[in-house]
């Protein structure tokens, strides 16, 4: 066989990579036996023979120590080769160990921490040292680290050992907390600016409130009015200067002596009155008799109270007036006196002047024009006779002596008797019915008719262009409501709540029918006595309901459904 100049034979060639293989897996061996902790020395054939390397402080358990744990851990001779590496550290350079050892540190280091990473490694050969460096895996990934530099004596010389710590998660925590940090900062820059326009806010609010509070005692002290405020259980707070001009007491004598400032007969229904307003938390309304202090006489007053409530509908105050009516409500006795003792003067002419006129309706010898005049002025008489009854029975409701017998009464038959007679009373309009018969009240059906035909007169009087009137009477368990209903002129929220007041009229309708504006106040006192209430819903142009309800009465028992209570209609009612 010839073989070519310069070349080895294949069985050679074939010795030579058998004894490197051997070689490599007694390496591999080695440093398995290393990285396991099973030897504490290594012999390293050098260029004067063969090198023991071995640790002062070897032993198996820092050996195993050293290779379980989470950091790199690097051994470097003096110049700067890696003598000893754990698998962690390959790890995280991402290469073999077996390529880590013998490799040089500084291969692992990127341009921009070599200086650094100088600089701690020398200071590492005389003292401990910590610092932190950049390093580069095979991939080319710049990780950053945490070096602990400590020099090492071993049997062949000092070395330098290297403990690295990935401060990655770290670095990233750090990233996180200082944009964290930056978004509290910026929400406390702006919580603080919040707070100062709060705070300044608050300065404009309480000089707002303190002038308001200013005005109103300067308002309240200044007008000749009682002013008082309570708050929201109902206990005095305030009093003005006219009440203590008044009353002679301050709000601390106010508050303890108040039963000497109302008359004893107001006391009771006075006391209760406000209770229940405090309790129901509605507006107070009442008449009392009031002590001046000045002559120590009791005079009457007009007390209201309204509460005032927060955005939760919460009662937080109340504040309330006081105004002396004494002088009115004298005047107003004489007059209810003059207008009693005139309708009644009144009455007796009038009897025989009606009768004269019936007994000239009654001749037949009389000319034609003559029986007309006779007829007109029998018309005149019949609405004067009206007239005069409605004040008597005003002057009887002031006086409190409306009085009339009950009984238990068919309401479906009485309505439709009075809707009979008021489709001949007033043919110019359609009046309908839409009745629930067998209704039973307990009553006077002569007061009742009263009230009904006055309703149906108001209707039609405000109704003059739409003539159709709907009376409808309907009943639940325990109440029975007959309602009017009419499609006219309608009426104002003010004017639906003054329309039940004594003299009260509505102004601007087009009907020229005559009347006191004492006929619906008569109606709802007639109501009340009948233990019900009346009232009125209408919108303007479009028509109204007027409405009273009157309790059921129990046809088998005589008795009233909802309840026996009866009304004495008194001025002397009255709380404080």
């Amino acid at each position: 066989m010839c073989y070519m100049k310069g070349t080895k034979p294949y069985e050679e060639l074939l010795r030579e990579f058998e004894e490197l293989r051997a070689e490599l897996d007694e390496a591999n061996d080695t440093i398995q036996a290393i990285r396991s902790g099973q030897v504490d020395a290594l012999v390293v054939d050098g260029e004067h023979g063969p090198r023991l390397y071995t640790l002062k402080t070897a032993d198996h358990t820092y050996r195993v120590f050293i290779e379980k744990m989470k950091e790199g851990a690097v051994t470097l001779n003096t110049a700067g080769i890696i003598l000893y590496s754990n698998s962690q550290f390959a790890s995280m350079v991402n290469l073999p160990l077996a390529k880590v050892i013998g490799s040089c540190m500084s291969d692992f280091i990127p341009k921009e921490s070599l200086s650094e990473y100088k600089r701690i490694t020398e200071k590492g050969w005389q003292s401990d040292t910590k610092g932190e460096i950049f390093l580069r895996n095979k991939n080319n990934e710049v990780i950053p680290f945490l070096l602990s530099v400590t020099s090492l004596e071993l049997d062949e010389g000092t070395a330098l050992s290297v403990i690295l710590t990935d401060l990655t998660i770290q670095k990233e925590n750090e990233k996180q907390l200082q944009t964290k940090n930056r978004e509290l900062d910026a929400a406390r820059q702006r919580a603080h600016k919040l707070n100062e326009e709060l705070e300044e806010r608050v300065r404009a609010r309480t000089k707002d409130l303190f002038l308001s509070r200013e005005y109103f005692r300067c308002l309240a002290d200044n007008i000749p009015v009682i002013i008082w405020t309570a708050d929201s259980n109902g206990k005095l707070d305030y009093v003005n200067q006219r009440w203590v001009e008044y009353t002679g007491f301050d709000l601390d004598e106010s508050r303890s002596k108040q039963m000497e400032l109302v008359h004893p007969d107001d006391l009771e229904v006075g006391s209760s009155s406000w209770k229940d307003a405090v309790m129901n938390k509605r507006k107070y309304e009442q008449e009392y008799r009031f002590k001046r202090h000045s002559d120590g006489t009791f005079r009457w007053h007009y007390a209201q109270a309204i509460p005032f409530r927060d955005d939760d509908g919460q009662i937080t105050s109340w504040i309330g007036t006081s105004i002396d009516i004494d002088d009115q409500k004298r005047e107003l006795e004489k007059k209810d006196e003059f207008i009693g003792v005139a309708s009644h003067e009144l009455k007796t002419p009038l009897t025989s002047l009606k009768g004269y006129i019936q007994l000239l309706e009654s001749l037949h010898s009389l000319p034609t024009d003559a029986k007309t005049y006779i007829t007109k002025a029998s018309a005149s008489v019949s609405k004067l006779q009206h007239l005069i009854d409605e004040l008597l029975d005003a002057s009887k409701i002031e006086a409190g002596k409306l009085k009339f017998s009950k009984d238990i009464l068919n309401l479906s038959d009485l309505v439709d008797m009075c809707t009979e007679n008021s489709n001949y009373m007033y043919q110019s309009h359609q009046i309908k019915t839409e009745l629930k018969p067998g209704i039973t009240v307990y009553g006077n059906s002569e007061r009742l008719e009263q009230v009904l035909m006055n309703l149906i007169n108001n209707a039609v009087k405000y109704s003059p262009q739409n003539t159709e009137i709907i009376v409808c009477t309907k009943s639940d368990h325990n109440c029975a409501t007959v309602s009017v209903t009419d499609f006219g002129i309608g009426m104002s929220e003010l004017d639906q709540r003054m329309i039940f007041e004594r003299f009260y009229r509505v102004d601007g309708h087009e009907s020229s029918t005559p009347g006191l504006g004492v006929g619906l106040y008569i109606a709802s006192k007639i109501v009340q006595e009948h233990g019900g209430e009346i009232n009125v819903k209408s919108k303007l142009r479009e028509g109204s309901v007027f409405s009273f309800s009157l309790p059921l009465a129990n046809i088998e028992q005589g008795t009233v459904g909802i309840s026996n209570k009866e009304h004495q209609i008194s001025n002397d009612e009255v709380p404080s």
